[in-house]
């Protein structure tokens, strides 16, 4: 398992983007499973059941409007590096979003993706360019470009924080959904990013890059709908105005995944949608880390 301590919620703009040093791994190294990474950061607090937990994750929900995309900041801020992880970066909100990082003060090591996106280009690559020591991840699964690789299973911990890794294909074949960690002394209500297999009040599309609606109902169902009814949903989209749900709000009332299997699947066939503007662009890129020269 891949290791990576707590969760805290951090703002838009940061002063200075420190580096935290990490074990060296090449690029495109698989992560043996239980293998950890100890990183640690302090940032603002997040509501909990346990008082000590709560003071730890520092978090901050960012938002890209030409892509509809929500980036999340996430630190351990009792730690006293400060270590913090971003999920989803778009290269066009880098800066902000390191700024913000700065002025709070945290030492970035990892940039995580939830899957290829194909509706705009990953940060990840612009990133590592401007912070020495961060490492990029995605799935094994994706077959894209990273540093590490995560499978089910893994743990990412940043700081005395972790995420877990689910599978939850069917949007794409490397889709996965980072959890924050179920233990007593990890921040609750617990906090599920979705990618975009589970959407607010919907779903991702499943009808390019591997994708398949029956195996993303299936995936939502046994990774996403198993966890308490009080998980915060946070997905990488939004085009509605909405910023976060409940896994009960959506077990109760998705207008796509509370129907039968069946049924799901015969709406997902007729979506009628058009070819995604970006996805020529934006696929090649990402398989490559966002990296544009070697694509």
């Amino acid at each position: 398992m891949l290791r990576f301590h707590h969760i805290v919620r951090v703002s838009l703009f940061a002063s200075k983007a420190s580096t935290f040093p990490l074990t060296s791994l090449s690029l495109s190294t698989s992560i043996p499973k239980r293998t950890t990474f100890a990183l640690r950061s302090q940032m603002t607090s997040f509501s909990s059941s346990s008082s000590s937990s709560s003071s730890k994750l520092l978090f901050r929900q960012l938002f890209e409007k030409e892509s509809s995309t929500y980036t999340y900041l996430l630190a351990d801020a009792s730690h006293p590096d400060k270590p913090a992880l971003l999920i989803d970066p778009v290269d066009r909100t880098v800066d902000r979003d390191l700024s913000l990082i700065q002025e709070l003060g945290l030492k970035l090591v990892y940039a995580m993706n939830t899957h290829v996106h194909a509706d705009h280009v990953t940060g990840t690559g612009l990133i590592k360019s401007k912070v020495p020591g961060v490492k990029s991840i995605i799935s094994k699964a994706s077959g894209a470009t990273a540093d590490l690789f995560v499978e089910p299973g893994d743990k990412v911990h940043f700081g005395d924080l972790f995420l877990e890794v689910r599978a939850t294909p069917g949007h794409t074949l490397g889709c996965v959904t980072y959890v924050t960690g179920d233990a007593s002394d990890q921040p609750q209500p617990r906090m599920a990013f979705t990618g975009d297999a589970l959407l607010i009040r919907g779903c991702g599309r499943t009808d390019f890059q591997g994708g398949s609606s029956e195996q993303l109902y299936k995936s939502v169902y046994s990774q996403i709908f198993t966890l308490p009814k009080d998980t915060f949903i946070y997905p990488a989209h939004d085009y509605k105005g909405f910023s976060v749900s409940t896994v009960g709000e959506e077990m109760q009332y998705n207008p796509r995944l509370t129907k039968d299997e069946e049924t799901f699947k015969n709406i997902m066939a007729n979506l009628n949608l058009s070819y995604p503007k970006m996805i020529d662009v934006a696929v090649p890129a990402n398989l490559v880390c966002g990296v544009q020269s070697k694509v």
